[in-house]
C-alpha cells in the first residue's frame, strides 16, 4: 500500500471537519459483521461479474477505509482518495495488509488522474457534501473508462415521506446548520448527545416494535428505523457526520437519475432498500 498527495477541491471546513470525525471514528469500536451488512446494503446493486479480476477501481471518497477493506480483496487493484490527510491517515492504518491499495489525496471535483483511468468506481455519502455535486459527479465519471460501473450514495429529499417526517427533518435541519458552525469540540459533544437521547432510542423502540411483528410498513415508516439493527457506535458516528457538517444537498430519485444522466451514466438502477438513493450505472451507456 502507498500513499501519495494530490490536489484538493472541496470546502475547507467541510474536508477540515471529516478529517476529525475519521481520527474520531477509526471504526476500530464497530465489529467486522455490523460493517459488512452495511457494505452488503450498499453493494447490493453493483455488478461484480462486469468486473475483470484484475480490474483497477477507485474510492472516491474512502473516509476510514471502511468500505474499501471489503472491496480490495474483490479486485486487482484499488486506488482510494480522500480530500484529508487525517482521513488518509486512518484509511492507511485501515488497510495496511492489503497490497493492492493505494491511497492518494484528491477530492471529487480535482481527481489527479487522466480520464478513464479506472475499470469501476464508487463514491459513498461524499457528492451530498461537496460545494457543486453534479461537478463533482462529472469528475468522478471522467476518471472511468467507458462502460465501466459506478456506484454512488446520497442522502434523498424525503422522497414519498409524509408532512409530519418532513417537519421533523426540518427541525433537526435547523440545529445541524447551527450545530456545524460550532468548533468541532463542542459539535462532537452535542451530536454525541443527540445520538444518546435521540438516535438511540428511537432505533431501539423500532426494533421492539419489529421484534413483536407490529406491521413492517410502519416500522420502516418511524424515523431513523435504519438503526435499528445498528450498533451505537455506528449511531454516534452518523450522528457527528449528519449534524457537524455544514454542507448538505438532498436529491429526490428522479434528480438524482437525471444528473447521472447528464453526466453520461446510463443503464441506471436503484436500490430499493435503504439508505437512499443507492444507484449504479454505466459510464457512456445510454439508459434504455
Amino acid at each position: 500500500m502507498t500513499a501519495a498527495r494530490a490536489d484538493r477541491g472541496q470546502d475547507a471546513a467541510t474536508v477540515e471537519g471529516f478529517g476529525r470525525e475519521w481520527t474520531a471514528f477509526d471504526q476500530s469500536g464497530v465489529g467486522e459483521a455490523d460493517l459488512r451488512r452495511v457494505f452488503v446494503s450498499y453493494f447490493a446493486v453493483f455488478p461484480w461479474d462486469l468486473l475483470a479480476p484484475d480490474a483497477h477501481g477507485i474510492d472516491i471518497g474512502c473516509g476510514s477505509g471502511r468500505w474499501a477493506q471489503f472491496v480490495a480483496p474483490r479486485v486487482g487493484r484499488l486506488t482510494c482518495v480522500d480530500a484529508s490527510e487525517d482521513a488518509v491517515g486512518v484509511a492507511g492504518r485501515t488497510l495496511a495488509g492489503h497490497a493492492n491499495v493505494e491511497i492518494r489525496l484528491g477530492s471529487a471535483g480535482a481527481l489527479p488522474f487522466p480520464d478513464g483511468t479506472f475499470d469501476f468506481g464508487y463514491s459513498l455519502g461524499v457528492l451530498h457534501h461537496t460545494p457543486d455535486p453534479e461537478a463533482a459527479l462529472r469528475d468522478c465519471v471522467r476518471v472511468l473508462r467507458p462502460g465501466a460501473p459506478f456506484l454512488v450514495y446520497v442522502y434523498y429529499a424525503l422522497d414519498g415521506r409524509p408532512g409530519w417526517y418532513r417537519a421533523l427533518w426540518r427541525a433537526s435541519d435547523r440545529l445541524r446548520r447551527a450545530v456545524s458552525r460550532f468548533p468541532f469540540g463542542p459539535r462532537f459533544w452535542t451530536s454525541q448527545v443527540v445520538a444518546a437521547l435521540v438516535y438511540w432510542p428511537l432505533a431501539r423502540g423500532a426494533r421492539l416494535l419489529a421484534l413483536l411483528d407490529v406491521p413492517r410498513r410502519f416500522v420502516d415508516a418511524l424515523p431513523l428505523t435504519y438503526y435499528r439493527d445498528k450498533p451505537l457506535y455506528m449511531m454516534r458516528n452518523d450522528a457527528l457526520d449528519r449534524f457537524g457538517t455544514r454542507v448538505e444537498h438532498r436529491f429526490t430519485r428522479a434528480e438524482m437519475h437525471a444528473m447521472l444522466e447528464r453526466v453520461g451514466v446510463g443503464h441506471i438502477e436503484f436500490s430499493n432498500d435503504p439508505p437512499y438513493w443507492v444507484a449504479v450505472g454505466l459510464i457512456g451507456r445510454p439508459s434504455e
